[in-house]
């Protein structure tokens, strides 16, 4: 969702905030905590992908997990690691995510029609849907047990999950993620 030009306030209010940071000079964190739709979205395809790239969904769990371990390997927060993936949305924004909803399967099929006038070979796999990253889809439910695994197996395989709380709150629990977070 985001909030119009609250980075670019926050920002000239608080310009500590931010900073480029030298790779070895990062600085203790007590909490990190994520919004996890981006990741999930970014992940799973791309803005510029071709209508002819599949990737399994196993490949997407992969990377979505690769980029958790990256952010928490460079952070490495102390006391928190709060992930956040979007629950239901509020009633007043219901209607602005379906007609998002909606559009965006309306690009993807028209940009498949014209890939396919265009002499274009396609897979055979079915392309994967961005829709489904919706709270209550069975890709939610297959992605928050299988994040749930995730956790489970660092925390007790990798010391540095062991010190922080980890909390994940997945798409059964109500609101978006950055409202779970604030």
């Amino acid at each position: 969702m985001g909030v119009p030009k609250f980075f670019r306030w926050m920002s000239e209010r608080y310009p500590a905030i931010s900073q480029l940071i030298a790779e070895n000079r990062i600085p203790e964190f007590d909490a990190l905590y994520l919004d996890m739709n981006g990741i999930i979205h970014n992940c799973t395809h791309k803005d510029g992908d071709h209508v002819t790239k599949r990737m399994t969904e196993e490949e997407m769990f992969i990377a979505i997990f690769n980029y958790i371990e990256h952010l928490f390997g460079k952070i490495k927060p102390k006391q928190l690691f709060f992930m956040a993936i979007d629950g239901v949305a509020p009633r007043a924004k219901m209607n602005q995510q379906r007609a998002r909803r909606f559009r965006t399967a309306l690009d993807a099929e028209n940009a498949r029609e014209k890939a396919i006038a265009a002499g274009t070979e396609m897979p055979k796999e079915a392309p994967f849907d961005s829709n489904c990253i919706t709270p209550g889809t069975e890709f939610m439910a297959r992605l928050t047990q299988h994040l749930k695994y995730f956790i489970a197996k660092k925390v007790s395989e990798d010391i540095d999950w062991q010190g922080p709380e980890i909390v994940l709150s997945g798409h059964e629990v109500p609101g978006e993620g950055e409202h779970k977070i604030m």
